[in-house]
């Protein structure tokens, strides 16, 4: 304890006592040399973090699917619908999806277990209204990410829901905002909260958010490709055969789309 003197006097007594004679000089300086090759190998000669087995790669998982409808040919743009309209509505339901899904995990993502907003060896960075990075938890920033999409969905400037409004110049740029803070979240899910979500039964729900969201995004050119090559394994896998399901489904229901609010970006 600091301030505590009452152990000098045994801490003197210990110090002035001869040193032991055990060790020769070549046993140290074979020491010293084990210290500087461990550093100069490693930094702070610590061992380099085992690479995480990604248990959502598994086939056993990724064959789960809630339904084995072939996204691709339902992203497409129906011939009597407006682009605008259908990026809106689209991007609504993504939005409460993916907000509903990560509120099934929401207790197990805390600052404490989640100190970073971290994908693989990617950490994601929320930029204030004044564009300054804000360094943040994992919930902090789904938070900010949640918070910050509901109010823009929810902005008739934005989101024009009643006949005659028209959609902002800068609509499609907005998409792509929201697209990319989604993307981050899902891979978060994924990447730290998949033992959670399989211990729920729900790997099958997040598989086929994410083939749709995937797939629709790729559908409008939405995600910028190096955003999205952090998951590209799992994207591989999930999306292949026009995103089909592998084999049977959870023999679960589809999600609801009532959410709670959440948000972030990098």
């Amino acid at each position: 304890m600091l301030g505590d003197h009452s152990s000098l006097p045994t801490d003197r007594a210990l110090l002035s006592q001869p040193p032991k004679t055990g060790l020769s000089c070549k046993m140290v300086l074979q020491a010293v040399g084990k210290v500087l090759r461990k550093s100069k190998a490693k930094p702070n000669g610590k061992k380099p973090a085992t690479e995480e087995k990604k248990m959502y790669l598994e086939p056993e998982y990724t064959k789960s699917r809630i339904t084995d409808v072939g996204f691709k040919e339902l992203v497409v743009l129906p011939r009597e619908i407006d682009l605008n309209e259908w990026l809106a509505s689209n991007t609504t339901t993504f939005f409460h999806h993916v907000n509903l899904q990560y509120s099934t995990i929401s207790e197990f993502c805390t600052g404490e277990a989640c100190q970073t907003m971290a994908v693989c060896n990617t950490q994601y960075y929320w930029y204030d209204e004044r564009g300054k990075k804000v360094k943040c938890t994992a919930p902090q920033y789904v938070d900010f990410v949640m918070s910050s999409v509901q109010k823009l969905v929810t902005d008739e400037d934005v989101f024009p829901t009643k006949y005659g409004r028209e959609f902002p110049s800068s609509f499609e740029s907005l998409v792509k905002k929201i697209c990319k803070y989604l993307f981050h979240v899902l891979a978060h899910i994924y990447w730290s909260h998949f033992k959670e979500t399989l211990a729920l039964e729900l790997h099958g729900h997040l598989n086929t958010l994410y083939v749709h969201f995937i797939l629709f995004a790729r559908e409008f050119n939405l995600l910028d490709p190096k955003e999205t090559a952090v998951m590209d394994d799992l994207t591989e896998v999930l999306c292949s055969a026009g995103g089909r399901g592998g084999g049977g489904g959870d023999g679960a229901s589809g999600g609801g789309t009532g959410a709670q609010n959440h948000v972030k970006e990098r």
